[in-house]
Order: structure tokens, then sequence, then C-alpha cells
């Protein structure tokens, strides 16, 4: 069973419910909708921190034009959502209370902190686990090689630009399916 929380059939948002403390329980984002379980926090990776730390990652380091709104835009946002991240570990060994496919999502957005502008010693339950993960064996394999994210820096090939950021939707075509 899956209990969800949404507006107007739990929440009203319209009201503020989202920022009381019993909503704040099932929902430390204070967004809806909330799902009560590891999805929950899968799915808050997935809509929030990836997207958010990674357009943090992206103007910082590819965009051909240094935008500061855009730099504090998702600087201000990955900030916030790391706190929300603290929050949720300040009573948990891993965000979903065991190790879990929520911490393993989570983890690889905030390897590069520094490189978004974060501290994790401002959010020492966050940098608790975030340690903790990064100690696991399949963890260092994986990262081994990976000496300082982000360290390439914008200097790419036009090649390499219009690969990574000129896709289109003519690009998602798989071969031969007919279409011009």
């Amino acid at each position: 069973m899956i209990d969800l929380y949404s507006w107007p059939t739990a929440v009203d948002i319209g009201k503020g419910e989202q920022f009381q403390p019993s909503f704040l329980a099932i929902s430390p984002n204070n967004r809806i909708p909330a799902r009560v379980e590891v999805l929950q926090w899968l799915f808050w990776q997935v809509a929030g921190l990836g997207p958010m730390a990674g357009q943090n990652g992206h103007f910082k380091v590819y965009a051909p034009e240094k935008l500061p709104y855009a730099f504090e835009r998702y600087e201000k946002e990955t900030n916030r959502l790391y706190g929300v991240l603290n929050r949720r570990l300040a009573r948990r060994e891993f965000i979903a209370g065991s190790y879990s496919i929520a911490g393993m999502a989570c983890y690889p957005c905030i390897v590069p902190h520094a490189a978004h502008g974060q501290d994790l010693n401002q959010f020492p339950d966050l940098k608790r686990c975030f340690d903790r993960i990064a100690a696991r064996p399949a963890t260092r394999a994986v990262y081994q090689d990976v000496a300082v994210p982000y360290a390439r820096s914008n200097a790419l090939s036009e090649e390499e630009r219009r690969v990574l950021f000129g896709q289109t939707a003519a690009n998602t075509r798989p071969a031969g399916d007919g279409a011009a």
C-alpha cells in the first residue's frame, strides 16, 4: 500500500498546509504529491536534486556565456535541496532509513558539491551520509578515476559541444524507422 498526499485531497497548498509540521514529516521538501516510501526520495531526486544540480553544473562549467542569474538561481536551489537532505538525515543513517536506490541516486548529484558552490560542512548530517556512501567499496571502485568533477571546464571542441548540447527530437529516432 502507498500513502499518497496531493492537493486538495489531503493538503491544501493554497492555505499553506504544506508548511505545517505534520505535512513536513511526510514531505520534508514541502511539495506535493508526496508518497511515503523509498520511491518518494527517488522521485525527489529525479524531479529536484538531479535536474537542479545538473543545471547548476551546466551553467557554471559549460555555458558559453556566464550568466549570474543562472549561477545564483541554481546554486541557491541546490543549497535548499541539500538542506532538505540534511534535515531528512538528522535521525537516519541513510535517506530512506537503510541504504537504497534513493541514496544511490542522490549520491552522484552531491559528488561535485564544491563545483556547485556548496560546502558540505554546512550540512553535517548530509556530509555524514555522503562520507558513509563514499566509503563503500562499490562506490570507491566507481569513482576511483574521478579526481575532480567538472575539472575539464568548458574547453570543449565544437564537435563535443554539438554532441553534448545540440541534440533535438530528430536525434531520438531509431535507425531504420523510416522517418526522414
